[in-house]
């Protein structure tokens, strides 16, 4: 019997520049070893330093995404990116019901990498109200964590305060990411039971377009491969933090990761 392989679907907006959204996501996922299916809410014009025009996919045509990708590859994760509008927001939320999509990643994507806003204010009720309860991972990081909890963020207890909220608002589990912080990096996981500090180097560089795209992606890498969810997150930070650190120069703005750091070398020789 052949061994079938692990299959993750990102919902999520395009980037022109090949930094983040679907296509971040689907080198992670393929970086990964999982099979990567897509579903697009959004057209982005895009590069390293700014989102020029953003073309918002109609509502019906995500959902028929949706289900004809489910109807023939059944993911074993889903992860959620930009979702642009209330609208789409409630499609998705009707079809994870519906279809019952498994370990659901919720990336909020509010704003991109370059202060461009990707998801109008009055969907961020929705995001919070609809999608969170749903989520099997919440993932944001401390802009997203405040407007969706009404906390400001500016220390580990705050965070530690966020996260609960999240789950309260029936997420399984939490990280706020402390990528915007100074110092080391550091993240705070939540179960409903325990708080988890995940701790990496801050890296100096300005190749971060899409972290938080391929962390997401990455956390849905590993519970489709039926990785519990605190080691899917374990293991999503360490690989953002090679693919910043192996990153090369591209563009004149946030420079993309370098997501297939691992085959290249092997190419190489």
């Amino acid at each position: 019997m052949q061994r079938r392989v692990p299959v993750a679907m990102t919902i999520a907006g395009s980037d022109s520049g090949g930094g983040a959204g679907i296509q971040a996501d689907l080198k992670t996922f393929a970086a990964l070893g999982v099979y990567g299916t897509c579903v697009i809410t959004a057209l982005t014009a895009q590069n390293t330093q700014r989102v020029s025009a953003v073309h918002e996919v109609p509502p019906d045509f995500v959902a028929q995404q949706i289900d004809t990708v489910v109807s023939d590859i059944p993911p074993d994760a889903v992860k959620t990116g930009m979702l642009a509008n209330a609208s789409i927001i409630r499609v998705v939320v009707e079809k994870a019901r519906s279809l019952r999509l498994p370990n659901l990643v919720v990336d909020p994507v509010m704003v991109a990498k370059s202060g461009d806003p990707l998801l109008r204010e009055d969907a961020v009720s929705a995001l919070r109200d609809l999608l969170i309860p749903l989520a099997t991972v919440v993932t944001p990081n401390i802009p997203e964590a405040e407007a969706l909890t009404g906390v400001s963020v500016r220390s580990i207890k705050d965070a530690r305060r966020a996260a609960r909220l999240l789950v309260e608002m029936g997420a399984k589990t939490a990280v706020v990411k402390g990528g915007h912080w100074q110092g080391p990096a550091v993240d705070v996981f939540f179960d409903g039971q325990e708080f988890h500090l995940l701790r990496a180097p801050r890296i100096e560089t300005t190749s971060t377009h899409g972290t938080g795209c391929t962390f997401a992606s990455a956390i849905a890498a590993g519970l489709a491969r039926g990785v519990p969810p605190l080691d899917a997150v374990r293991q999503a930070k360490r690989y953002v933090t090679w693919a910043m650190r192996r990153a090369f120069p591209l563009g004149h703005g946030h420079g993309p990761l370098h997501h297939f750091y691992r085959l290249w070398p092997l190419l190489e020789r």
